[in-house]
């Protein structure tokens, strides 16, 4: 749908719930009820302590790269973490570079690529950079696995590499000291669903373990990496992981941290600039309001400053970054805005086409490479295929393209990717990525050919209905259930997020009533079974002449002057006549 446009239609599919027997049974009704359709057949499976925290011992060379850590630190080395440009990026180099300094290291350095200079990882470029400081190891967070050349500069100028990484590898490997990366063969920890931030908060608790063993700590306070969980819930959120049970148990303890005042500046100054209460804060917050500022820095300038906002030891130090921060997002949202517009009249301008196309690419020549990954969203999210947005790749590479992919479910896009690599060799430059999100780049004179090779490689491994708009329920809700007990119990039961998403009913409704407040959100109220209920979606023009609607909402809790009161927020819209 356009902007402000309703769905025209969208097929409702119910979540299967299993039969559970006597498991949940402590569980009230409903949250059981959603609980089992996401796969949790065990009160285990609920118990979010760190005790129940996977042990690293199964993560590959995991012990080996711990060990030149900690050389490096008794040693007093040099050390220079290398992070990428995303929120995943910043908390991973952000958290390695203060718990590093807390277990004892004294020279710590972090650098992150320009996405604009130097592109994505430790390339040969950035190992330039980061001779100047004269390292004698470096740390990549949230990268790496695919720098093969990068790693090779750093070998050849006699630097050890640590590579910390979560993406999924290529046939080759760097030839680093260690990689660590759950997603590379032989590695048996059981969650591949690891954010950077959490892999390398994984390799730091065998650090401080290591150290104590070692007697590090006996004049000395030890420190706790629980107390880092603050950096790893919002990198994990921001990364769009799936949730797992371990990722889960990360973000929550992450969350109580926040909200029981444990925050670093950093994070409480990001909150307060997007005005978010910490001492209520949920994962969603985390997605769509902080993660995003974050995220800014990285997409439109320098992610230093992002990073340097986390490292950040007082409020006021904070404060002033995450108010840069937040100038930089509404910057953000104004090119996005534009560029969405335009992505979505190039797709319509196919006419009938579209409806035979699979897979999207879009692209524009004054479009801002840092912001084509939000287009291919909400092109992705708009016309429910998936989608590749291109920008110039610059002045350092004036004849290429950057790409960003975005997937539907059921199609794995890297996967993808690989598939054209192998059958058009040479056609894409570089790529990589997750199953849901990835990044290339090719000449600009292929695009037509790749555009052409994407769309077909997609309609090999997709069926029509995968492509037809479908919205996964938890089922209805009769009007009693509607309350402010179930809203907060749902709130409270998650944390929510890919893979463990957050509970979604669905309905038909009399619409008694709609106006526009704010920017250009729908405010409704909605009546069923004799009673009436508040309601509101967001970027929703009026539906003129609708008197019923069939509707999917999330229940929520309304705070408004003090007063909380059960709220529907909707997210799809369906006009019934």
């Amino acid at each position: 749908m356009a902007s402000g446009e309703a769905d025209a239609s969208f097929e409702v599919l119910e979540r299967e719930v299993p039969q559970l027997d006597g498991a949940l049974a402590g569980q009230p009704p409903l949250l059981r009820r959603v609980y089992a359709a996401r796969g949790v057949a065990q009160d285990s499976e609920l118990n979010l302590a760190t005790k129940a925290l996977l042990q690293p011992s199964t993560l590959s060379n995991v012990e080996r790269a711990a060990e030149r850590i900690v050389a490096a630190i008794e040693a007093d080395e040099v050390i220079v973490i290398v992070g990428d440009f995303d929120a995943d990026g910043a908390t991973a180099s952000a958290l390695s570079v203060s718990l590093l300094q807390a277990l004892g290291a004294s020279n710590v350095e972090f650098l992150v690529p320009n996405r604009f200079e130097f592109g994505y990882g430790l390339t040969p470029e950035m190992v330039a950079l980061a001779l100047k400081s004269k390292p004698n190891l470096i740390i990549t967070v949230d990268n790496g696995i695919s720098s093969i050349n990068g790693v090779q500069c750093a070998v050849e100028a006699g630097i050890d590499v640590v590579v910390t990484d979560h993406h999924l590898p290529g046939d080759d490997l760097p030839a680093a000291y260690a990689i660590v990366n759950p997603n590379q063969a032989g590695c048996e920890f059981p969650s591949k669903n690891l954010a950077g931030v959490g892999v390398v908060w994984y390799l730091l608790s065998v650090v401080r373990s290591q150290l104590r063993a070692r007697g590090a700590f006996t004049n000395k306070p030890e420190p706790n990496p629980a107390d880092w969980l603050d950096l790893v819930a919002l990198g994990t959120v921001a990364d769009v992981v799936v949730l797992d049970h371990n990722n889960r148990i990360l973000i929550d303890q992450g969350l109580k941290r926040m909200r029981a005042g444990r925050a670093r500046p950093g994070i409480r100054a990001l909150a307060k600039v997007a005005g978010r209460e910490l001492t209520q804060v949920q994962a969603q917050d985390l997605a769509f309001a902080l993660g995003p500022r974050l995220n800014a820095a990285g997409r439109l300038e320098d992610m230093s400053i992002g990073i340097r906002c986390l490292l950040a030891t007082t409020d006021a130090e904070a404060v002033k970054l995450a108010t840069a921060l937040n100038e930089l997002n509404r910057a953000r949202r104004s090119i996005e805005q534009e560029m969405t517009q335009e992505a979505e009249l190039a797709v319509l301008d196919l006419g009938d086409e579209l409806a035979e196309s699979w897979g999207l690419t879009v692209h524009r020549e004054h479009w801002h490479q840092g912001i084509v990954g939000i287009v291919a969203g909400r092109m992705r999210e708009r016309f429910n295929r998936p989608v590749i947005a291109f920008a110039e790749a610059g002045a350092t590479a004036p004849d290429e393209l950057k790409g960003s992919a975005r997937s539907i479910a059921g199609l794995h896009i890297r996967d993808v990717l690989a598939a054209i690599d192998a059958k058009y060799p040479g056609l894409i430059l570089r790529f990589g990525g997750h199953a849901m999100a990835a990044g290339l780049s090719l000449k600009r004179r292929h695009y037509k050919r790749f555009s052409r090779a994407f769309d077909s490689a997609v309609a090999e491994r997709l069926d029509a209905a995968a492509l037809e708009q479908r919205v996964w329920s938890d089922g209805t809700l009769e009007p009693a259930e509607l309350d402010l007990g179930n809203a907060e119990t749902l709130a409270g039961a998650g944390p929510w997020g890919q893979g463990f998403p957050e509970p979604l009913f669905h309905g038909d409704f009399e619409l008694v009533s709609q106006r526009v407040v704010g920017e250009n959100h729908l405010k409704m109220v909605l009546g069923t079974g004799g009673s009436v209920f508040d309601a509101i979606k967001f970027r929703q023009a009026t539906l003129p002449g609708t008197t019923r609607v069939r509707i999917a909402y999330h229940l929520s809790v309304n705070e408004y002057r003090e007063r909380r009161s059960v709220q529907l927020l909707v997210e799809h819209l369906m006009a019934l006549n």
